[in-house]
């Protein structure tokens, strides 16, 4: 009996074993496939810019952005976003280059996915134009900064920690002891000067008086239609319609080929959560309090 039990054991540790490598197999070749760049159809050039996920650095997507801009043979620009926002100034960093590859004559259509709110919404709004799908999460319009308070633990386990500081506000955030009335004060001062930042770009880029955005800009999202119904978005599409959009404005005939710069994937980090996970970590773990273009619920 203990045999049988071992044999049956055996043959599920191999059969789990097999179905490992095989994934391992699956996302090797998968990258594999996207360590160029990837062209499809037979027409003049749309290139895609792909955004995914939280906002930690401008990078890449800046990057992509000038390749295309200076590449005569890329007619228009599909901006994908898939994002809930990020980082301000890294937000406001792909915003500005959307905005000068728009203003240099080059079409951009920012195509929205699941996600494009906050920080997502931002980059989107240097586009000629907004698409999204009827059911996109969007809006989040605002700004929020947090730091962690661990004063409670450290005064249970019996740690104290001393800051000698040049000024009032040097170690506001400090994680070490509880904000301070002025702290908070001072804090919000900070956040309000963000938060106006991002209703300026919103009002400028979309037609609208900064009253109106601030009446939409409480934080809360919207779904595609509810952003087009208020004037955030132009038009409700999906991506095939964003790239078909893009090609009639650049006056491409025909399908049109697919221009994609594959992001560079070195862990399984970044391969399931799709960023730079030491840009991550150089971003979300070495300051505080850090203030965000980014949904919260």
């Amino acid at each position: 009996m203990a045999k049988k039990q071992d044999k049956i054991l055996g043959l599920f540790i191999l059969g789990a074993f097999v179905i490992f490598i095989g994934i391992l197999l699956l996302v090797f070749f998968s990258v594999g496939s996207m360590s160029g760049m990837e062209i499809d159809g037979v027409g003049d050039k749309v290139a895609v810019v792909e955004l995914n996920g939280i906002i930690a650095s401008s990078r890449e997507v800046v990057a992509q952005f000038k390749r295309y801009e200076k590449d005569k043979s890329i007619k228009a620009i599909v901006f994908r976003i898939n994002s809930p926002g990020g980082g301000v100034a890294a937000s406001q960093e792909i915003y500005e280059q959307v905005r000068r590859v728009r203003d240099s004559g080059k079409p951009v259509v920012a195509s929205m996915g699941s996600v494009a709110a906050s920080g997502g919404y931002y980059v989107a709004l240097g586009a000629d134009s907004i698409m999204a799908n009827p059911a996109t999460t969007t809006g989040s319009i605002g700004v929020l900064a947090e730091f962690p308070n661990y004063s409670k633990l450290m005064e249970k386990i019996g740690i104290q920690v001393t800051t000698i500081k040049s000024g009032q506000y040097k170690d506001t955030g400090n994680p070490y002891r509880d904000i301070t009335p002025a702290d908070r004060e001072y804090l919000q001062a900070w956040i309000d000067d963000g938060y106006d930042q991002f209703i300026t770009a919103v009002a400028d880029e979309r037609g609208l008086l900064k009253e109106e955005v601030r009446r939409l800009a409480d934080g809360r999202v919207y779904s595609g239609r509810q952003a087009y119904e208020l004037s955030l978005i132009d038009s409700l599409g999906t991506f095939e319609d964003a790239i078909q959009l893009a090609a009639d404005v650049a006056g491409i005939d025909g399908e049109p080929r697919l221009v994609r710069q594959p992001r560079k994937k070195t862990t399984m980090f970044e391969l399931l959560f799709e960023f730079d996970l030491k840009e991550f970590i150089e971003t979300y773990f070495s300051a505080w309090p850090r203030i965000q273009y980014l949904m919260s619920f």
